[in-house]
């Protein structure tokens, strides 16, 4: 599915196309995780700790649904759902940061809520950096606890759940 939006950039608009990852970006989009998370100020070995979790490899990208969002042929975030409805996760949502605040994170948001609609799910796990736990509460997703890192022993991360929509009538 590919869906082109509008979002601002610096006070313009640019064109988003949101469609699915190509098993060649595999590499590209790990290294795109890992900047965004540097975004928030986490340090060199503290990144190189999370590095195993936010690597891809191209066979993962269809099963775990990753879709990106690109402009002007530019890839500036992607997302991924995984698991089987009604229960899905969202386990990635990362967004390069020179466009963090310009709106491709909320239209990364809404179309992940689309497609888990369309694949079934009804609620989505989300174990959200902290940093990135505002947005997610800001899209609507509530706190349900916390949740161990999967990179960090004995770090612990927000747990969020969101309900799907329902489809509009």
């Amino acid at each position: 599915m590919q869906v082109i939006a509008p979002a601002l950039d610096n006070g313009g608009v640019i064109d988003i196309r949101i469609r699915p990852a190509r098993a060649e970006e595999a590499g590209l989009l790990g290294d795109l995780a890992l900047r965004s998370k540097g975004h928030w100020g986490y340090d060199h070995d503290f990144l190189e700790a999370c590095r195993a979790e936010l690597t891809f490899h191209p066979d993962q990208l269809r099963a775990q649904r990753i879709a990106v969002a690109e402009s002007a042929g530019r890839v500036l975030g992607f997302y991924s759902l995984t698991g089987e409805p009604p229960d899905g996760e969202l386990g990635n949502m990362w967004v390069e940061p020179d466009a963090i605040g310009g709106g491709v994170g909320r239209h990364l948001w809404h179309h992940a809520l689309r497609t888990a609609r369309s694949a079934g799910f009804t609620t989505l796990r989300i174990d959200a950096d902290p940093f990135a736990e505002g947005f997610y509460l800001a899209m609507g997703a509530e706190r349900v606890g916390e949740t161990p890192s999967g990179s960090i022993p004995g770090r612990v991360l927000p747990l969020l759940r969101m309900r799907v929509p329902p489809q509009p009538s």
